[in-house]
């Protein structure tokens, strides 16, 4: 190999090198799926996914508005393919919730896999302590049972 290749061979790591640590430095954003609510509001869920493929414990990850929250949660509710309820909990502000913006959430639902139909949904629902029907709202993700 002579003087000149072996320049051109170094320069050529290098800037690979270079290209490499400069992906790396940009921040990854998660795939999310946005939903918009019964009332026109914008919810992003990052996990799971439309459609996904869910097994038991549910894992669930997104963003909704700070008014949907009431004392930093807000309901939610896993159905089967009969709308039959098989799982309930409350999803849980990983910030500040007192704001009109969207909160990161978090939740777990543990469950029991129906024994027919491979499909269901997780609501999500805006929390509603006034009970005031024209304060409710919801969000329905559909799923696929493993």
């Amino acid at each position: 190999m002579n003087h000149l290749t072996r320049v051109f061979f170094v320069l050529l790591v290098l800037v690979g090198v270079y290209w490499l640590w400069q992906d790396a430095e940009e921040p990854v954003e998660a795939p999310s799926t946005e939903f918009v609510s019964e009332g026109g509001v914008i919810l992003r869920v990052t996990s799971p996914l439309k459609e996904a493929l869910v097994i038991s414990p549910l894992m669930l990850t997104g963003e909704a508005p700070g008014t949907w929250y009431f004392e930093a949660s807000f309901p939610i509710v896993l159905v089967d393919w009969d709308g039959r309820i098989i799982a309930q909990g409350h999803a849980e502000a990983q910030a500040d919730w007192m704001t009109e913006i969207l909160v990161p959430f978090v939740a777990t639902l543990e469950f029991t896999k129906p024994d027919y139909g491979t499909t269901g949904a997780l609501i999500l629902q805006r929390d509603n302590p006034s009970g005031l029907p024209e304060n409710d709202d919801a969000v329905e993700v559909p799923i696929r049972f493993e």
